[in-house]
């Protein structure tokens, strides 16, 4: 059976740009892949942060709302991702953070791997894992999806997608499982937790939009619409985001899921060596770039 390779990118909201452009940028060592627009919404930025090449499985997104209010994690939605670093660095970048203040106190572990979590300029979690796979600390380890019955959501992941079920651990009220897919991919795990007695989440600044896992390219994309259809999971039509195409559809949990395919990548509208550094819009808002312009705020990359 094809197996999804993994995570393609993590879509989140925040609020105003410029501290969240300073705390991935700066603070985490991302690179800032591509600034580009909402195309739902042209007066607001999307930001795609990532590895220098802007590699499927490093892709972390925003939508920045400066007028959003605060949101709350909760059932239905994925509640945090977490950054793979390797384990010769993993002490000394916590370190590092915690001296800077932007760790919380001491390391916990899980699944026997070490996790320290950090807060993102809106409250959001940011994990950062321990793992011997790692080879740089751009790529990600895991997401988190939050649900009131993990059943439905592990045999879609495991049945539909291919991963495995690898362990499950109780932490206080939290019951979390891990699921893997095979492969070497950046991004191959999904963890799936229950919380007893958890509250409804809400969507906002800090909380995450919805997951993207990768298509290797559209025909691969076109195979995972036919099956999920035949699994009783219906998406939505092929969608060109310039970057990618996608599809869309609700788990069983509710959390909202994305298929992006790798091809064409962040390069097809600008030099490689020179991603993230003007405003690029699709098409479609080309004749608008004027007004558009007019109404973005100004952001500063430091290099």
């Amino acid at each position: 059976m094809t197996t999804i390779p993994g995570l393609h990118h993590v879509t989140a909201i925040s609020g105003a740009p410029q501290p969240n452009v300073d705390f991935f940028t700066e603070t985490l060592g991302q690179r800032l892949v591509k600034k580009t627009v909402n195309f739902d919404d042209p007066g607001t930025y999307h930001l795609y942060y990532g590895d220098a090449a802007g590699s499927p499985g490093t892709i972390l997104t925003f939508f920045p709302f400066a007028d959003s209010g605060p949101g709350r994690a909760g059932p239905g939605m994925a509640s945090a991702y977490a950054y793979a670093i390797p384990t010769a660095d993993f002490d000394r970048i916590t370190d590092d953070l915690a001296v800077a203040g932007h760790t919380t106190a001491g390391a916990g572990l899980r699944f026997g791997e070490r996790v320290v979590t950090l807060r993102d300029p809106d409250g959001a979690p940011v994990e950062l894992i321990e793992s011997t796979e790692a080879t740089d600390t751009h790529g990600f380890h895991s997401v988190t999806l939050w649900v009131r019955d993990p059943e439905r959501t592990l045999r879609l992941l495991s049945d539909v997608f291919g991963y495995q079920l690898t362990g499950s651990e109780q932490d206080g009220a939290t019951e979390r499982h891990r699921l893997v897919v095979p492969g070497a991919g950046r991004g191959r795990i999904v963890d799936v937790i229950r919380v007893e007695g958890a509250q409804a989440g809400r969507q906002g600044a800090g909380t995450i939009h919805h997951v993207a896992f990768r298509a290797r390219d559209d025909a691969d994309q076109l195979e995972w619409m036919e099956r999920l259809a035949s699994a009783g999971h219906r998406t939505t039509p092929v969608t060109d985001r310039q970057y990618f195409n996608a599809i869309y559809f609700r788990e069983p949990g509710g959390v909202l899921f994305e298929i992006a395919t790798d091809p064409p990548g962040f390069a097809i509208d600008e030099a490689a060596d020179r991603l993230g550094q003007a405003l690029k819009l699709p098409p479609q808002y080309e004749p608008m770039r004027a007004r558009i312009e007019r109404v973005l705020p100004p952001l500063r990359v430091r290099s």
